[in-house]
């Protein structure tokens, strides 16, 4: 499975911005698909993930209520719709897919990534 992120860019705090990521597979609905960002000199963290078994939506608490995800398995791609930014969203954001298994915000669980694509939040 290939990942590829697009829609990133620079946006003054309050903007938004919205990230898809295209998978290139035939199975996509099958995947949990989840949101990761990495600032610089930060570990990778969990943004929020959609589940494939029943669509539940997960969110980290620094987004919840701003941040949104949807998917369209049409398409095979995934989508963060991203409100209020602040400048600490500033971070590479990255997609990701897993299958089934728990672990959604943990990244060593999840199977593929996508490449990242840059959000710069100024103040």
């Amino acid at each position: 499975v290939q990942l590829q992120a697009s829609g990133g860019g620079s946006v003054q705090a309050g903007g938004s911005l919205r990230l898809s990521c295209a998978a290139s597979t035939r199975t996509f609905s099958v995947y949990t698909m989840g949101w990761f960002r990495q600032a610089p000199g930060k570990e990778r963290e969990f943004v929020g993930a959609n589940t494939w078994s029943d669509g539940t939506t997960y969110y980290a608490d620094s987004v919840q209520g701003r941040f949104t995800i949807s998917r369209d398995n049409a398409k095979n791609t995934v989508y963060l719709q991203m409100n209020s930014l602040k400048p600490e969203d500033t971070a590479v954001y990255y997609c990701a897919a897993k299958g089934s298994g728990v672990g959604i915000r943990t990244p060593a669980k999840y199977d593929y990534w996508g490449q990242g694509t840059l959000v710069t939040v100024s103040s």
